[in-house]
């Protein structure tokens, strides 16, 4: 397969000076020789060997390329910036170097568990082989707005939006961060390859449940995040009635039976887990009323 090659080049004030030169010459052979047959022919061929020179002449900007073809043959590629002088035969493509940005818009997608979501992505990318971006694909700038959302399917696929137990552990959307944008950047890569084209950085730029499983999503994580929150207050509370029963037994504050300890308990753990301030009732009478 061919690869890319650097062209060969001339500079193009030497172009410019001879297309002058052909011109002024056809010019002046007009003007002198307009008697003649044989001088106004000169002229004429001239005239045309400048203005055909002058085809020749091109310009390549800073991280700018022109790659170069001669009758269907590929002839080579110019990535120096400057001002040059080619074979006028030569068709020549423009392809820029620079660093480019690709926003796509959300799509819906369905993750690892088959739930619907909306994701999009960001790419930085630019072309790195000039010949696979040229020849390889019809048109390189589509090829990688389409391969760009086909990546970005498959990693949709691979991973679940978010985990909903504490006990999972598998990587998710929401919560892979940079294992997830290197997974996606490694996936570009290979896919973009075949057209010259080096993926600089790719990112999740957009996640979200789609429209018609959103609100029961929110509801579930609602209820995870209360599950888990009155796991902790449980925790917690029945850690400081064990320290209020062990204290209030190494001190010797007060004698409590089995039926107490289980009154005391039951009031300190209605104190400790509810979810809303707890009214105090004075006992004016005696602890067994």
């Amino acid at each position: 397969m061919e690869k890319e090659k650097v062209n060969s080049t001339s500079s193009g004030y030497v172009g410019i000076l001879a297309a002058v030169a052909f011109l002024a010459a056809g010019i002046g052979g007009l003007i002198l020789y307009n008697q003649y047959v044989a001088g106004i022919v000169f002229s004429m061929i001239c005239i045309a060997a400048g203005i055909f020179s002058g085809i020749g002449l091109m310009v390549v900007n800073p991280n700018e390329s022109s790659v170069m073809v001669l009758f269907g043959e590929y002839k080579g590629t110019i990535k120096s910036n400057g001002f040059f002088w080619v074979n006028p035969l030569y068709i020549k493509r423009k392809i820029s170097l620079r660093a480019r940005n690709l926003n796509r818009e959300p799509i819906k997608v369905n993750d690892k568990l088959g739930n619907p979501i909306m994701i999009g992505c960001v790419l930085v990318w630019r072309v790195r082989d000039t010949f696979k971006a040229a020849f390889e694909v019809d048109d390189y700038i589509h090829f990688v707005d389409i391969q760009s959302e086909s990546a970005t399917r498959k990693l949709a696929g691979h991973y679940a939006y978010d985990n909903f137990d504490d006990e999972q552990k598998e990587i998710t959307l929401r919560a892979g961060g940079e294992e997830v944008h290197l997974a996606l950047e490694r996936e570009l890569s290979e896919r973009l390859i075949m057209a010259g084209i080096e993926v600089l950085e790719a990112r999740i730029s957009y996640l979200a449940y789609a429209s018609e499983i959103a609100g029961a999503m929110l509801r579930r994580q609602q209820a995870t995040a209360v599950v888990a929150a009155r796991t902790k207050i449980v925790e917690g509370a029945v850690s400081m009635v064990e320290l209020a029963l062990d204290q209030l037994s190494k001190k010797n504050v007060i004698e409590l039976d089995e039926d107490k300890k289980a009154a005391m308990i039951s009031n300190l753990m209605v104190v400790l887990c509810s979810d809303k301030d707890t009214t105090p009732v004075v006992n004016t009478g005696t602890l067994h009323q």
